[in-house]
């Protein structure tokens, strides 16, 4: 969640001069990953980052204590630190569940006992936190239907639309629109939950009826099941994937998208739904509470999982745009999301909190 961290400092140095906001993300300390032909690149770089969150990290903070009135955790899957800051001075931001499901719903999500410890750990360490923030009032349900967090400390705090996702275009999108097909496009990760099976069998129906298009897919990594999939739906020749793309060539893919899919069967927030209305692309999205709180009257919803009905649909929308939510409503829907309000809420939080404890 580098983006809520960035935008949240940036905000409150705007906003709040008087506070002084400060990014403690401490350098990875490479240990297996400089060892030639120890073992594969991979499993290195995940030792190495597991040693760094558990303990260089924590070790960095214990020398920092005094710094700062409060601590702000923007990632939940790092709140096992709330174990080495004072808890009563320390908010966290809970994004969502997935790294807590192996505790929460076992029998879904079978783990070994040592990730499993440290989940518990981490979920500890939530609990211990003065403030637990959270983004849509679904992700408010969740925490309560499993009596995580007592109440009384949750804080609703969702995000912003940066700066960059505007309709507007710029000279990204003339060379986006010199040399792309019409395409579909797919931003987020290639996790279970995203269900690319679901999107790559609706692009492979919706590509039947419009030859002519593509599909792009933005920040994930294909599976080996992914790409079984691709190889026997034959359409690996109309299927594009790029990762590490800045917010400016991001926005303008929006902008240029025929329709911004996501397909996803679960959320903490939805971030590219809210994007896309900002540049006022065409959004369909999964009918799960998370996406209809987020997308609101300016997305397409349909029943997540279903093809025929996804195929459907966005050949109707392809074929009929004016089916579609208007251009300004998909604007004013993604204006009701701002990262100034983000900042404002959890800056609120934290004074309040402080008064309480004088």
């Amino acid at each position: 969640m580098d983006l809520v961290a960035e935008m949240l400092c940036a905000q409150l140095r705007a906003a709040a001069p008087e506070v002084n906001a400060v990014r403690i993300c401490p350098p990875l300390i490479r240990r297996l990953g400089r060892l030639p032909l120890a073992i594969a690149k991979r499993a290195a770089f995940n030792a190495d980052r597991l040693a760094n969150r558990w303990w260089d990290y924590p070790r960095h903070l214990r020398q920092r204590l005094n710094e700062f009135d409060y601590f702000h955790i923007c990632d939940h899957s790092y709140a096992h630190l709330v174990h080495v800051l004072p808890p009563e001075r320390t908010g966290v931001f809970c994004h969502d569940l997935d790294c807590f499901r192996c505790l929460l719903e076992p029998e879904r999500e079978p783990r070994p006992r040592w990730f499993r410890a440290m989940s518990r750990r981490t979920l500890h360490g939530l609990q211990k936190a003065a403030v637990v923030f959270y983004s849509t009032n679904e992700m408010r349900r969740r925490l309560e239907e499993h009596n995580l967090v007592d109440t009384a400390r949750l804080v609703h705090a969702p995000y912003g639309v940066s700066p960059e996702f505007t309709p507007d275009p710029d000279e990204f999108d003339s060379t986006i629109a010199g040399n792309a097909t019409p395409f579909l496009l797919h931003v987020g990760s290639c996790i279970p939950r995203k269900r690319i099976d679901v999107l790559l069998a609706v692009f492979a129906g919706v590509r039947a009826r419009f030859p002519e298009l593509s599909l792009l897919q933005v920040g994930g990594e294909w599976t080996p099941a992914q790409r079984e999939q691709i190889d026997r739906l034959g359409i690996g020749r109309a299927i594009q994937q790029q990762r590490g793309l800045n917010r400016r060539t991001l926005a303008a893919l929006y902008r240029q998208a025929r329709i911004v899919l996501q397909p996803s069967e679960a959320e903490g927030f939805g971030l590219p739904v809210i994007e896309a209305l900002a540049c006022g692309a065409l959004v369909v999205a999964s009918d799960i509470p998370v996406l209809r709180e987020v997308g609101g009257k300016g997305a397409v919803f349909c029943p997540a999982a279903d093809v025929p009905c996804w195929v459907e649909t966005i050949g109707q929308l392809l074929a009929q745009s004016a089916k579609a939510p208007e251009r300004a409503e998909r604007l004013a829907q993604a204006r009701r999301f701002s990262w100034d309000q983000h900042a404002q809420t959890i800056l609120r939080a934290y004074r309040r909190n402080l008064r309480c404890a004088a």
